[in-house]
């Protein structure tokens, strides 16, 4: 038996000395005190395995320091001892929290014997508390893990749904509500009939029944909240340390952005082998003429193609140039230097420039501005460069011997800035597709008139840049009307 620790609270010094010899013979360290006062003191101090309590004592009596024993240590384990041994006494002991008593006089066999029984008692009352806690260690650190696992899930950014063996929804995180567009995904729920997806809850199932290890992946088409999507899902069955599959895991990856971008990249690819390749085919094929000397005899003749050459080329940097400015304009970092710029100086401008233009066209320019003093927050180059796309298409795309009407006048804390043309308009369809890179509305009546599709993107960007908004109103055959609000300054 190892070694523990006793004390003895006893007012005879007979009994306490006999106690002492008979239990440290038995391997133990053993205190002694004359009265409860002292004993509970020492207690107090070092605390004991056990304590053999005399029920009779001047102080603290033996039932006092029961209590006191165990208000203090809910496992403090007393024998009592006593010249007064009765049934009452024992379970009136008993209930004070004492787990034996021992009648004077008693052998040292007798002792040692209920000592051993008591200590026993001790232990497993140790044991089973270390048991506890350490339980109750395991639970706050399973449950700090489980939290932390769940942080992780919650802050992947790809969606993650997890099935278990009989089809249910066992786990989903927030990014896969979002990429499904929906607000909650009852667990326990068939996969089936929760996702909203058959094409995905059948890629998942069949992952189940294959039992193979192998991954699956496949697109698949969402429509969340009325916003067409694609995602690329991965499911793979997980199996336990035995082989036995548990379910089936699908992870959701967002691939919209990355689908536009190749529409994007392919709309650039189709627009520059149209819009690169056939002014810079027409000029070749007019350098060839002039430089065979076909054209030597007819000077007129020749500088009308120069002339042509001059468009085509003037179509090519008007393309590089957009194509600079989105760019520009893409930057994470762009800045723009804001201060109050006149509206009717910019308008003004703009017009001038394009006076040749609309006459060679017969198309008549006007100007509508408000109060000489109305000022934008803008930064002056940008805008003239709003004003310069927008008049331009207003100009192309206008009828014969029709007009357009640049207008300006506040509301509210804003300008509101709109070009007014007379010409074929646009069909309903097309006008939400309007600012996107590289779309142009593709009419019998639009095909011959050169464009990269650019113009109004960089419209859009400088005026989302500024703070404001554009609206287009049109109607097909009576012309259309662009619209751009921009903070007014002094507001």
């Amino acid at each position: 038996m190892s070694k523990r620790r006793i004390l003895v609270v006893d007012d005879e010094n007979g009994i306490r000395e006999g106690c002492r010899r008979v239990l440290t013979a038995e391997g133990h360290d053993v205190e002694v005190a004359e009265d409860g006062r002292p004993g509970l003191d020492m207690y107090r101090s070092d605390g004991y395995d056990l304590v053999l309590v005399d029920l009779h004592m001047p102080g603290m009596s033996g039932m006092e320091l029961l209590n006191a024993l165990r208000e203090r240590d809910r496992e403090a384990v007393a024998v009592v001892i006593t010249a007064y041994a009765s049934l009452d006494t024992a379970v009136e002991a008993t209930k004070r929290g004492a787990y034996d008593y021992l009648a004077k006089p008693f052998t040292p066999d007798e002792l040692a014997a209920v000592v051993s029984r008591a200590l026993e008692h001790r232990r497993l009352l140790v044991e089973g508390r270390d048991l506890r806690e350490q339980r109750q260690r395991d639970l706050l650190a399973l449950a700090g893990e489980q939290s932390r696992l769940r942080t992780v899930i919650d802050c992947v950014s790809d969606g993650l749904l997890v099935m278990n063996r009989e089809g249910q929804l066992a786990l989903f995180n927030p990014a896969a509500l979002r990429l499904l567009g929906v607000p909650e995904l009852p667990l326990q729920a068939p996969v089936s009939e929760c996702l909203g997806c058959p094409e995905l809850a059948e890629l998942m199932e069949r992952a189940l029944v294959s039992k193979t290890t192998g991954r699956a992946s496949q697109e698949i088409p969402l429509n969340s909240g009325g916003q067409e999507s694609v995602v690329l899902a991965t499911v793979a069955p997980v199996a336990d340390e035995a082989g036995e599959w548990l379910g089936v895991v699908a992870v959701l990856r967002d691939l919209t952005a990355a689908k536009e971008i190749q529409r994007l990249k392919a709309s650039f690819v189709s627009m520059v082998s149209h819009e690169l390749r056939a002014p810079l085919a027409a000029v070749r094929g007019y350098l060839d003429v002039i430089l065979g000397g076909f054209t030597s005899g007819d000077p007129e003749k020749e500088r009308k193609m120069q002339e042509r050459m001059r468009l085509r080329t003037d179509a090519l940097l008007a393309l590089v140039d957009d194509l600079l400015t989105m760019s520009r304009l893409e930057q994470v970092n762009q800045s723009h230097t804001l201060e109050p710029v006149s509206v009717e100086d910019a308008v003004s401008d703009v017009l001038h420039l394009f006076e040749a233009e609309a006459e060679m066209n017969g198309v008549s320019l006007h100007a509508k501005v408000g109060p000489e003093s109305l000022t934008v927050m803008a930064d002056g180059e940008e805008l003239r460069r709003v004003l310069t796309n927008l008049i331009s298409n207003a100009i192309k795309y206008n009828r014969e011997s029709g007009s357009v009407t640049v207008d300006a006048e506040p509301v509210g804390a804003t300008v509101r800035i709109s070009v007014t043309d007379t010409g074929m308009g646009i069909p309903a369809e097309c006008v939400p597709k309007l600012g996107q890179e590289f779309y142009r509305v593709k009419t019998a009546r639009t095909r011959h008139i050169v464009g990269t599709g650019l113009g109004l993107s960089v419209v859009k960007r400088i005026v989302e840049a500024h703070h404001g908004r554009l609206e287009v109103a049109s109607q097909q055959g009576e012309g259309s009307t662009f619209t751009v609000f921009l903070p007014r300054s002094g507001n």
